[in-house]
């Protein structure tokens, strides 16, 4: 089954070239998706071949608007870049199993999904914000500036909810909202970080190139947030 994967791939990096193949790509990695889940009978949240590949379709639909946005429609570098990225992160999956077992009691709830599921939009989110702030530093276009400002804004509002929706399945798994585990320590700094990224864009013009570079610099805490401390880190929050 993992090789239909190997579609949506394809189908990725030719969305570089044409807006209807990345759009293509995209329901194609949903509908995988779509099936594990109804195989399953929850959605597909579990281990890193599943997470890789929920990250990777929410980074694809999550881009389909910009990419048909005013600001951004015509820019063939941030079309590469969410085909790369989208690309990259499916590829990454192959090599993981896809665990079939049934959810574990403690991960049983609509909150552990809920969670997850608005962590991964904030993360795809942000990588958009990342991508754009790339393309503003080559082309110094105010409207990609602007569009790396809305997807961190609401980046930052998902992952929030995120958090909120983390805390109350934290307090009904183990009776506490927070346990300061080394996931949980990075996912204040990342809150934090966004926090203050959103804040920059007040200085004014002279501050452009710096939000843009805050966007690009926020991203790699994110995949550190993501997989970092899940590879790296003992945490009972890994994938």
């Amino acid at each position: 089954m993992k090789l239909l994967l190997l579609l949506p791939i394809a189908l990725y990096l030719g969305g570089g070239l044409k807006r209807p193949l990345f759009v293509f790509a995209a329901l194609a990695e949903l509908a995988y998706l779509g099936s594990r889940g109804i195989q399953l009978g929850r959605l597909p949240l579990i281990g890193p071949h599943d997470t890789l590949l929920f990250f990777s379709t929410a980074c694809a639909l999550m881009a389909i608007p910009f990419l048909f946005s005013r600001g951004v429609g015509g820019s063939s570098p941030f079309r590469w870049g969410v085909s790369l990225l989208a690309a990259v992160t499916t590829l990454m999956a192959l090599p993981f199993p896809a665990f079939n077992m049934p959810m574990p009691p403690i991960l049983n709830t609509l909150w552990f999904e809920l969670h997850v599921a608005l962590a991964f939009f904030a993360y795809a989110l942000f990588g958009i914000g990342a991508i754009l702030g790339i393309v503003y530093l080559q082309r110094a276009e105010r409207p990609l500036l602007d569009l790396q400002y809305r997807a961190a804004l609401v980046g930052f509002s998902f992952f929030s909810a995120s958090m909120t929706s983390g805390g109350i399945w934290g307090y009904y798994a183990w009776g506490t909202y927070w346990l300061w585990t080394p996931k949980e320590f990075w996912t204040s700094i990342l809150w934090l970080y966004y926090g203050f990224y959103l804040h920059i864009r007040l200085k004014g013009q002279a501050w452009e190139r710096g939000v843009a570079w805050g966007g690009i610099i926020g991203f790699g805490v994110t995949m550190f947030t993501y997989l970092g401390v899940s590879l790296l880190m003992k945490s009972s929050h890994s994938f």
